[in-house]
């Protein structure tokens, strides 16, 4: 593919653009005398790299910073879902079903995706896991070894194109100071069986840096009928010096999956048998695998005091097949694509920044700046799924068509200290992202669906701070956010013609006002904000196996966070967070009653509530630890009701649900052992943990599991 050629553009046009890495800290005091040269660089805080604890509070955005404590304490760490509920504003929603994956969204973005992660950023060890098009996956993110996950709400950093949500970023943890050996097992209710192996360690000699490698198998029959899954995950990181002063990481990961998926349940359904999968999961034996392998690489190379350089680059491929339950009746119009998929994706990028650090008017100034380059090319096909009276399997071919997704983007960001206590971030991003689609399945019945789509945008941000005192700051921010459509928004038109769906990409503008403190017993953080956003993506018409996307007018999100951790005493440990979402269309727009759209179609008036977002959501944790080596937690979780489609006319229920943990660390036989347990659902609320939007068939419910269990058992060795 010719695409793959220009990722040479970004290096060879580094040298016209500003590079970036955030940095948004300074110095307590300013420099003076014969050190002010070498400390004219501000501490580096890059939005998503933070280094230590109070580099947070040097942030003029809403950060959150998740450790390895919080990550991996009491709990197995199969999920996002499990770690996330600390940061206000953030939801992630394990839906029962891996087929269709983790459920993510920041500040009401995100909350509509049927598959997929899109509206937020995701990284791992700086390796982009999403998509040009704003399509990501967390599937591959390796929590096992991960050292810290940090966050970012809002748009803020000129850092990161194509989202309004935020930022989520995986880091591994630092290679230990002697070689490791662990292995661990988990077990569980609904059939919970998992293996895990690994091995940490450092460069032999004095040499910086080492190696991280783990592999991990999962396997289960599931909550659900129909839902039994299996993964299995490796990764290897490599850390490490070179030359004068450079730094290095290679990331390599691989990752299988094999899930059946039961799909959503209408509303009397999930009252009834909650553990049922829909008739036509089990008619068509639904399901998906995929298969993906990627590598990146991330240097960092100084060339003076004032400069320096870093270049991040990655590939990988993304194989998928797919069977859904798409009526053979409906089949039969010659414009359908088939319901079973077959998926080849290859994807790759380059970013490379630049980093100068000096004074402006005798005050520490840095300006970070950079080009970035990104491709994902697949080669789709759908079958009928069903051979004669057989369901389920591939058949006769009804689509074939290569597509094409790039993203070019320029951008810059300054951070200037203006006095002692003041801290300003001013960037702007440049996006341009092309979509082109090639259709090789043409027929008599069947017209050329090629296309070719263009997005181009500037995106400004700005960013003041102050410190109030040396443990508490207060800021203020604005940024636009820049949302493509992807390209299974893109797919289908809602007049019925051929071609790509020409949808605008949707434009957010976002305000935010904070304050956070750190102190000895006490850390605290809290934001208000308010985002407004022209011509949202939202699914008109879901028939026939199509899911056809427009855009709405103007939609409002306004909400305040609060998050508050510290110690009743040394023995007694506390956590909470706490979102108030308000979202609503700002103005009317019309959704399919049949297709094409035309007559009988239906209005959503101005005022009516964005599905998939609970207007009030609550997370609390109370730890006790008993010596040094023993912690009992009991932690809790609220969402207030879900409502399921635009016209507000069904909704989930609220619900609180409540688990019980304990772990103890010990050693025993030359090594060190960590046991856990935990009961989720502690009283056995029945509850529907996640909704699909909008679904046509009015399956809109995915219930969550009653009172469960999981053992787990972690055994280290370590090497002198």
């Amino acid at each position: 593919m010719g695409d793959w050629r220009l990722l040479g553009w970004a290096g060879r046009a580094a040298w016209t653009c500003l590079a970036l890495a955030v940095p948004c800290g300074a110095p307590a005091a300013p420099p003076t005398g014969a050190d002010a040269a070498a400390a004219a660089e501000l501490d580096r805080v890059v939005v998503t790299a933070t280094r230590q604890p109070d580099d947070a509070l040097l942030v003029p955005a809403a950060v959150d910073v998740v450790d390895a404590g919080a990550l991996l304490r009491a709990q197995p760490g199969l999920s996002l879902s499990e770690s996330l509920q600390r940061v206000p504003g953030v939801v992630a929603r394990d839906r029962q079903n891996e087929a269709q994956g983790l459920q993510v969204s920041i500040r009401g973005f995100g909350a509509r995706s049927t598959f997929g992660i899109r509206g937020v950023r995701l990284y791992s060890d700086g390796i982009p896991a999403t998509m040009p098009d704003g399509q990501g996956q967390v599937s591959h993110f390796m929590l096992e070894s991960a050292g810290r996950i940090e966050v970012l709400r809002g748009p803020f950093s000129a850092l990161y194109g194509n989202s309004s949500g935020g930022v989520i970023s995986v880091f591994s943890a630092d290679p230990p100071a002697t070689p490791e050996f662990s292995v661990g097992m988990d077990a569980g209710s609904d059939g919970l069986h998992r293996g895990l192996v690994s091995w940490h360690a450092p460069w032999p000699g004095e040499r910086d840096g080492g190696v991280l490698v783990d592999m991990d198998h999962v396997d289960g029959s599931g909550f659900r009928d129909h839902s039994r899954s299996r993964q299995a995950t490796g990764q290897a990181v490599l850390q490490g010096a070179f030359g004068n002063d450079g730094r290095y990481t290679v990331l390599l990961n691989s990752h299988d999956l094999r899930a059946d998926d039961p799909q959503g349940l209408t509303g009397a359904q999930s009252r009834g048998d909650r553990r049922a999968a829909s008739k036509g999961a089990l008619d068509f034996d639904t399901r998906k695998t995929v298969h993906q392998d990627q590598a990146g690489l991330h240097v960092e190379q100084p060339l003076s005091a004032h400069h320096a350089l870093s270049l991040t680059a990655y590939g990988g491929t993304r194989d998928t097949t797919q069977v859904l339950s798409i009526p053979v009746f409906v089949q039969a119009d010659p414009l359908q694509g088939g319901g079973a998929i077959e998926l080849d994706r290859r994807y790759g990028g380059a970013d490379l920044r630049w980093r100068w650090s000096t004074q402006l008017l005798e005050r520490p100034f840095s300006l970070v700046a950079g080009v970035e380059y990104s491709v994902s090319g697949e080669r789709r096909r759908g079958y009928e799924n069903f051979v004669g009276q057989r369901l389920g399997v591939f058949g006769a071919l009804r689509r074939d068509e290569d597509n094409r997704v790039s993203g070019r983007d320029a951008y810059a960001q300054a951070n200037w200290q203006p006095a002692e206590r003041w801290r300003i971030n001013l960037g702007l991003r440049h996006s341009q992202v092309r979509f082109a689609s090639d259709d090789d399945y043409v027929t008599a019945d069947n017209p050329d669906d090629s296309g070719r789509l263009q997005y181009s945008r500037s995106s400004p941000v700005a960013g003041v701070l102050f410190r109030l005192t040396p443990t508490a700051s207060v800021y203020a921010n604005a940024g636009a956010g820049f949302e493509t459509p992807t390209f299974s928004e893109l797919a289908y038109r809602a007049d019925g013609a051929s071609g790509l769906n020409d949808l605008r990409a949707a434009r957010s503008r976002n305000a935010e006002v904070g304050v956070r403190g750190r102190g000895a017993r006490l850390e605290y953080s809290a934001a208000l904000f308010d985002s407004r956003t022209r011509g949202e993506l939202v699914a008109v018409a879901n028939r026939g196996g199509r899911s056809i996307y427009a855009n709405a007018g103007i939609t409002r999100r306004r909400g305040a966070e609060l998050s508050l951790s510290g110690t009743f005493s040394p023995q007694w440990r506390y956590a909470a967070a706490y979102t108030l979402l308000d979202a609503r269309y700002g103005s009317d727009f019309t959704t399919c009653a049949a297709m094409p759209c035309g007559d009988g179609d239906v209005l959503i008036e101005d005022g009516h509530r964005i599905p998939g977002l609970s207007r009030h959501a609550a997370w609390a944790e109370l730890r006790r630890s008993i010596g040094a080596d023993t912690d009992l937690v009991l932690d809790g979780r609220f969402a207030d009701r879900v409502y399921v489609d635009d016209g507000s006319d069904e909704s989930a229920p609220a619900y609180a649900v409540f688990g019980l943990a304990a772990e103890r660390r010990f050693e025993a036989f030359g090594l060190q052992w960590r046991g856990y347990a935990r009961i989720d659902n502690l009283f056995d609320r029945a509850y529907v943990g996640s909704v699909i939007v909008n679904d046509g068939n009015g399956r809109y419910y995915e219930p969550a599991p009653g009172r469960g269990w999981v053992l787990g058992v972690r055994a280290r060795k370590a090497f002198d």
